[in-house]
């Protein structure tokens, strides 16, 4: 009995010390097979002559990214993710590879890595994560000539003098409006309260919509959109990413009857979308019905999102810096005065308005509204001593560079005097708005930033 039970202890102990030992050696294997993966794939194509950018790519299938969404979702930390490869692979020639989205990638975070990318149009196109998203059509999923042609048609479309007079009258008297109804509520929700407003001004400059209950829905299905883009691309029923195309083809259903309706009564709007409609290019072309809706999409996706997002940001910053909102203040009032007392804005008094356009600046350098820029390499790209492979998407991370103490002191305090540095770009200079800004300048802005 005694040589039974010892014998079973025995065996119980070599299991447990084969799991103990085996668990983690297989727990390693895993964590570096799809490093070894695409090692072994690099190494058959190109042999010991390249290198691929430090990094690692994580799990397979799932690489990096359930520690991407941990950063930016649940911890807030996102600058962190970038910090964490930093230390890890050292600073080098500001590129690492990983593997996000169910993709291989090349993150490059150094002002010069960064210049590189944007400065090289022949080595890197332009590519979201999701391009049926956004639309094949619009401006940001195309390039070359397409990408001049839609450029120039939206700018045209957008800073004509009528767009710009609308957007003075119809945002500041719902802003007011919306204002006052605060003050009686007490207490309010910002996010909540900014976004309704913001979504509400967006959708009577962009297609002369009324706050409905259809407008409630659109605003659902947008948020939906956005979450997809987000999402890890599974396309089956209850994921995120499936939910997000079923809204993008509503949406897309939304915007063709409007089109057709216009279409049909020859109405015209003074809106985004009968600008885009109607505006023709050099040629004499005007955008088809495709390019009119997959640009109305991407429109409403860059100037809600990140128009709602630098508002609440600009709030927050300015209640907790009352020397800034009393400068602030001054310079709006005394605009005011000199119209006689009027509290509605023109684009003609942009110019005067440089604290304000201070304060512009600073919001989204805090804010960050577009944290990264998607491209990928058209071909392998040397940089730095390592090979970026062909195909391999490159997220250009200006987000990180934005809180850097070594290109801005005192990064995380609020500032907006630190703007009397002329960059050489200038929002107020080139009459953009918050929509204007986000959709179409932002790449240019940050390539200013980084020089």
């Amino acid at each position: 009995m005694a040589i039974a039970v010892g014998v079973g202890v025995g065996e119980w102990a070599w299991w447990l010390a084969l799991t103990l030992g085996a668990v983690p050696l297989l727990c390693l294997a895993v964590w570096h097979s799809a490093d070894a993966w695409y090692h072994a794939a690099f190494f058959l194509r190109h042999g010991g002559r390249r290198r691929l950018p430090p990094g690692h790519m994580g799990l397979p299938f799932l690489g990096e990214t359930l520690s991407f969404v941990w950063h930016f979702k649940l911890a807030r930390r996102p600058d962190d993710f970038i910090a964490a490869k930093r230390r890890a692979h050292g600073s080098g020639a500001g590129i690492y590879r990983t593997h996000l989205f169910g993709s291989p990638a090349v993150i490059a975070c150094s002002p010069a890595a960064n210049k590189f990318v944007f400065q090289s149009a022949d080595n890197f196109g332009i590519r979201w994560p999701v391009p049926e998203l956004i639309g094949h059509k619009s401006m940001v999923n195309v390039e070359g000539a397409s990408h001049a042609r839609l450029r120039g048609i939206i700018l045209t479309a957008i800073n004509r003098p009528s767009s710009l007079r609308t957007i003075a009258a119809v945002v500041q008297p719902r802003v007011v409006a919306a204002l006052a109804a605060w003050a009686d509520m007490g207490t309010i929700v910002a996010s909540t309260e900014i976004k309704k407003v913001t979504f509400a001004n967006i959708f009577k400059m962009f297609i002369s919509m009324e706050p409905s209950p259809l407008t409630e829905q659109i605003d659902q299905w947008f948020g939906s959109l956005m979450a997809g883009l987000r999402a890890f691309p599974l396309d089956f029923p209850g994921t995120t990413f499936h939910h997000a195309r079923k809204c993008r083809r509503k949406l897309n259903a939304v915007f063709r009857h409007e089109l057709e309706a216009r279409k049909k009564v020859d109405k015209k709007c003074d809106d985004l979308m009968s600008g885009l409609m109607c505006t023709e290019d050099e040629q004499g072309k005007r955008l088809s019905d495709e390019e009119v809706v997959d640009n109305m999409v991407n429109l409403v996706v860059a100037g809600y999102e990140s128009t709602a997002s630098a508002i609440m940001w600009a709030t927050y910053h300015l209640a907790k810096s009352p020397a800034a909102l009393a400068k602030l203040r001054e310079e709006n009032v005394a605009v005011s005065e000199s119209k006689g007392g009027s509290l509605m804005i023109t684009h003609d008094d942009l110019p005067r308005m440089k604290y304000t356009a201070k304060v512009v600046e600073e919001t989204i350098r805090m804010a960050n509204v577009a944290p990264m820029v998607h491209r990928v390499a058209n071909r392998d790209v040397e940089y730095g001593g390592y090979t970026i492979p062909a195909g391999w998407p490159v997220l250009v991370w200006v987000r990180s560079l934005h809180t850097d103490p070594v290109y801005y002191q005192d990064p995380l305090t609020f500032n907006p005097d630190r703007w009397d540095v002329s960059c050489c770009f200038s929002l107020i200079d080139h009459g953009c708005n918050f929509i204007t800004y986000s959709s179409i300048v932002n790449e240019e802005l940050d390539e200013c930033r980084n020089q």
